[in-house]
């Protein structure tokens, strides 16, 4: 095809698609286990990190990864003081990040352009730096979840049984915070502030409307998300429009035509892919 002849459409595919991968995936764990609105809130906190690393005259991408990092311990840490308020660590870091972020701003000039792309993303003006970022991130995401699937499994759907079973929950559910601080910063070239929990939560939500069982959705998920971005920077480029919003469109058509033809009853999912009445 004629767009694979540019280096950038290269670079945009192979963003998208990693992405496309690890974000649903991560997706499904978040829906799980209630926190739909922490990749929403962690891309607050990552745009606080990007203003502070452009007034301190640092990488912004980077300075944005390791506040993301940061603010999702913080979430971790604020979750297990208020257990009885889970919803409260979410506002708690969301009103924080995105006033710490608006206070950095002012401290700056000419940020016209450059925060547009941090708000919207410009999947066709990712760097190499920025792709090997999101490869690694992608890599290591693979690896977490493959050979931790049976311990976070336990995690997501109970706690006290994963304690139970012998999962050391404190410290799985610290790292399943990092990860999806690393995540949501990863992403938010690709898809911006705005638009990154799109990417990471509504193929999740597809697939677990569809799945028969874990590994189904899984499966569902990483094929919506891979659908949708593909669909989208195809439609952009032969249309002549921005790429920014695209798919997230096409992710909000199927789960309306999932909900459409799935059946209206709640499911728990099995790890072995059984229905569980």
């Amino acid at each position: 095809m004629a767009m694979f002849g540019y280096e950038f459409m290269q670079r945009a595919f192979w963003a998208g698609s990693l992405i496309a991968v690890i974000g649903p995936v991560l997706g499904v764990y978040l829906v799980l286990r209630r926190q739909v609105l922490m990749a929403d809130t962690l891309s607050h906190v990552s745009l606080a990190g990007v203003a502070l690393g452009s007034v301190l005259n640092l990488n912004p991408s980077l300075s944005g990864f390791i506040v993301a990092i940061l603010g999702a311990l913080m979430i971790e840490r604020l979750r297990r003081a208020y257990r009885t308020y889970s919803e409260l660590p979410i506002a708690i870091i969301m009103t924080t990040g995105l006033a710490l972020a608006v206070v950095l701003m002012s401290l700056k000039q000419n940020w016209s352009k450059s925060f547009s792309s941090y708000l919207f993303g410009s999947i066709v003006a990712v760097s190499d730096t920025q792709l090997r970022l999101i490869a690694l991130v992608t890599l290591l995401g693979l690896l977490f979840f493959v050979v931790l699937r049976r311990p976070l499994y336990n995690l997501v759907f109970n706690e006290e049984t994963a304690v139970i079973s012998g999962v050391r929950v404190p410290l799985l559910s610290f790292g399943f915070a990092v990860f999806t601080g690393m995540t949501v910063a990863a992403a938010i070239p690709v898809v911006g502030v705005l638009l990154v929990s799109a990417l990471i939560i509504l193929p999740a939500s597809l697939a677990l409307r569809l799945a028969s069982g874990f590994a189904a959705a899984i499966a569902i998920a990483v094929g919506a998300g891979l659908i949708g971005m593909f669909s989208g920077l195809t439609a952009s480029l032969y249309a002549g429009y921005s790429a920014r919003g695209y798919d997230r469109v096409d992710f909000g058509c199927f789960i309306a035509l999932g909900n459409r033809t799935s059946e209206i009853t709640q499911l728990q999912i099995s790890p072995y892919g059984e229905k569980i009445v």
